[in-house]
């Protein structure tokens, strides 16, 4: 539905090459159409847009990629940036804004959001930027939740209350986190998100 939105209010003025519902299909579209732009979710189901842009690194200088996100979450907003996009706008945008943002984009220009602008400037130019992590970078914004809950010692049942989620998807999100950092348990969980501070 919201990409249905977002192909009628820039129809019109961009061509739209494409369409994704996940990662897989992303990259594979992008692969198959080379857009100019890619207008990529970053909570993009099958582990967000930080993945995408990993997987379509050697395609970076030809195509250019814009994040598009409700998040103007810290990690959210450095991860895809670190991962060569060339810009970040919330989903507050208005169409016709989109449609600029997308053009200057394709120009070669980088794009962000008024509010987040002088953020990104400040995270980049600060000299307590944390490193960049790449298993953390792995993981989607919701799984980093889960993740640090977990090593907080919160039973299953308890995470699915807090995040409002049934207890079968914190399954899911625990073991999709136990393949990505390649960690046999919980408890081995709980020493990696510990030595890395994120308890």
């Amino acid at each position: 539905m919201f990409r249905t939105g977002v192909r009628a209010e820039i129809g019109e003025a961009v061509e739209v090459v494409g369409e994704a519902e996940d990662v897989a299909s992303a990259v594979s579209v992008v692969h198959a159409t080379m857009p100019e732009v890619v207008l990529l979710d970053v909570h993009l189901p099958g582990g967000g847009g930080v993945e995408v842009l990993k997987q379509c690194a050697g395609l970076q200088g030809r195509v250019r990629f814009l994040a598009l996100s409700v998040s103007d979450a810290a990690e959210d907003v450095i991860g895809v940036i670190r991962g060569g996009a060339r810009g970040y706008v919330t989903k507050s945008i208005t169409g016709d804004e989109l449609v600029r943002a997308v053009g200057r984009v394709a120009e070669g220009d980088a794009v962000f959001s008024p509010r987040l602008a002088g953020f990104v400037l400040d995270a980049f130019s600060a000299t307590d930027v944390p490193p960049i992590d790449e298993d953390l970078d792995r993981l989607t914004q919701r799984e980093r939740e889960v993740l640090r809950l977990i090593a907080r010692g919160y039973a299953y049942k308890e995470i699915a209350r807090r995040l409002v989620i049934s207890v079968k998807t914190v399954e899911t999100h625990v073991s999709a986190v136990l393949r990505k950092l390649q960690l046999s348990n919980r408890h081995e969980l709980t020493r990696w998100a510990t030595d890395r501070r994120l308890v």
